[in-house]
């Protein structure tokens, strides 16, 4: 490191042993897995979707001929294999690696409730296990061949999500929202967050967006006014999309069966994600 070093490598021109050791954080896959693009889907806090909009990112993309994989890394707050039906306990292969399940729409899974006894049993670990085990969900699984994987990312910019974020080799990001001052202020955060690790985003989708009347079609702001255009202008964001309040969508979950569920609102967000294996 140049003496004249204040920190950044710009400063000096030389890479130095921060930056080398940054640089170094990612960790790889093994031989049994090919993941081409590494999608996460973060929200600034918990209850606002996150894990519909990965569920139905990941069903979409199955639809359009790609392979797709769910990395559930809201370990404290699984709710993906509920999401798609799956009851089964994790299995490994003879050479120790995790075997990801697979729902009936071939949308391949690992998430904790598979490890756990009972699926409503809780999730009483520290940052760093959890972490620990995140990380080895990437890269001790058996993922074979997955064009998307999407990372169900834990709520919020903490410790857990920079660990993510710094480890995994994830190209872009969607944005999970709802129409709520609070919430769009806590989205700003992730934001900023996915800026300062160099991330990109691919766009947002607010969930819980409007109410349609079933009578004359017309758009009920339960939650108040939607902000999405709002936040997308200002943060010079051009991709959105809107998920409406259905009791569809919750009978699919109910069910086990949200690939059944097609939301038209969200496609050029899905039209995003697709242009990443271009």
């Amino acid at each position: 490191m140049s003496d004249n070093c204040g920190g950044g490598c710009s400063s000096c021109g030389e890479t130095c042993s921060s930056r080398q050791e940054e640089q170094s954080l990612l960790i790889e896959q093994n031989s049994k897995s090919n993941i081409k693009k590494i999608i996460g889907v973060v929200s600034g806090k918990g209850g606002v979707g996150k894990s519909l909009v990965t569920s139905l990112l990941a069903s979409e993309m199955k639809k359009r001929g790609y392979t797709a994989g769910i990395l559930d890394a809201d370990v404290t707050g699984p709710s993906i294999p509920k999401y798609f039906g799956i009851t089964e306990k994790a299995r490994g292969d003879e050479e120790g690696l995790l075997i990801p399940s697979e729902a009936e729409n071939g949308v391949k899974i690992i998430s904790t409730n598979m490890l756990l006894e009972h699926e409503d049993d809780p999730v009483l670990w520290r940052g760093p296990v959890i972490t620990n085990l995140i990380q080895q969900f990437y890269n001790q699984a058996a993922w074979g061949e997955v064009d998307f994987l999407f990372v169900d990312m834990p709520p919020g910019t903490g410790d857990v999500p920079l660990t993510i974020f710094q480890s995994l080799p994830i190209d872009g990001i969607v944005i999970a929202t709802s129409p709520s001052d609070l919430v769009s202020m806590i989205v700003r955060k992730a934001i900023k967050m996915a800026d300062m690790m160099n991330i990109p985003i691919i766009g947002v989708v607010e969930n819980m967006s409007y109410l349609k009347c079933p009578n004359c079609d017309e758009k009920i702001s339960v939650f108040g006014k939607s902000k999405i255009s709002q936040i997308a202008q200002e943060e010079n964001i051009d991709t959105f999309g809107q998920i409406p309040i259905d009791p569809k969508i919750s009978e699919a979950t109910d069910a086990g069966r949200i690939f059944d569920i097609e939301i038209l609102e969200i496609a050029d967000v899905l039209n995003a994600v697709e242009s990443l294996h271009e």
